[in-house]
């Protein structure tokens, strides 16, 4: 792996260290607001000792928002895109890979599956990634935001980050009232049970890859993103939040879309909470 340099440690972003029971404080939104990604931008990347930076992306029947994803990623920050194909039937592993992204394929359908598949692929490989960036198929997030939410990691000042949708501005429509209601009633648990302060579970994440190594990541289906905040939380990991961007996805949700996806993903969540608890 490459060893973490200082290239953005003169960065004026104001951090939050979410340390077990510390509160997080909330980070200014005007730099999102402004058409620049970040400062961050402007900083060196292809230097030697700048970190590699491994994007995973999930992806069941997202051939249009895939497309759209892999575009928008800030290219010089990004070493290896890596789409898990999870048994789609729309072409979605073609268009990924005649973007030059590392395509897997995985059967087993489930969110943690994909993601572990992707991992499995990067573990591998003869030197892992420093950062690992987790990113949804859809084009709900903003994948030019990906300077920001790495930031605090090139910092030195987390070990993992969120990409928070309730801190930042969402389109009117992109969460539905049962996905904030979840997410509400999910972060506050987190802090009761771990005291751990987050505002959101959102999929668009930053981790490094020891740090990924000792939360070691067990879940194949919804629970995926609150397992790895609660264990960061028993692990005393530093943990950091960040505004981002959120809108209305592209295609048909197959979670929030249906009844049974709410419920299942609902019930998985409280489940995964209550597991590790003991």
């Amino acid at each position: 792996m490459s060893k973490m340099n200082s290239t953005a440690g003169n960065l004026a972003i104001p951090l939050i260290e979410g340390r077990r029971g510390e509160k997080l404080r909330r980070l200014p939104l005007q730099q999102l607001e402004e058409n620049e990604l970040s400062p961050l931008d402007s900083a060196t990347t292809d230097n030697e000792t700048f970190p590699t930076i491994a994007v995973v992306i999930p992806a069941h029947d997202e051939a249009e928002g895939i497309l759209k994803v892999i575009q928008a990623l800030p290219k010089n920050w990004v070493h290896e895109v890596v789409v898990t194909d999870n048994a789609s039937n729309d072409g979605t592993a073609g268009v990924a890979e005649a973007l030059g992204a590392t395509v897997l394929h995985e059967d087993r359908k489930g969110y943690g599956w994909a993601c572990l598949k992707g991992l499995e692929y990067l573990s591998q490989k003869p030197e892992q990634p420093d950062i690992v960036v987790f990113l949804d198929a859809d084009y709900s997030d903003f994948p030019e935001e990906l300077p920001l939410l790495v930031a605090p990691i090139l910092e030195g000042k987390a070990d993992l980050v969120i990409g928070s949708r309730a801190m930042g501005k969402r389109e009117k429509g992109s969460l539905t009232p049962q996905q904030i209601f979840g997410n509400w009633l999910a972060t506050r648990l987190l802090r009761l049970i771990y005291g751990a302060c987050f505002t959101d579970l959102g999929p668009f994440r930053a981790v490094r890859w020891d740090a990924l190594q000792k939360i070691n990541m067990q879940d194949k289906t919804y629970g995926w993103t609150v397992e790895m905040q609660l264990k960061a939380a028993k692990l005393g990991l530093r943990a950091t939040e960040v505004p981002v961007r959120y809108r209305r996805r592209i295609g048909h949700s197959k979670i929030s879309g249906t009844v049974k996806g709410v419920l299942g993903a609902g019930y998985k969540i409280l489940w995964t909470l209550f597991r590790y608890s003991r």
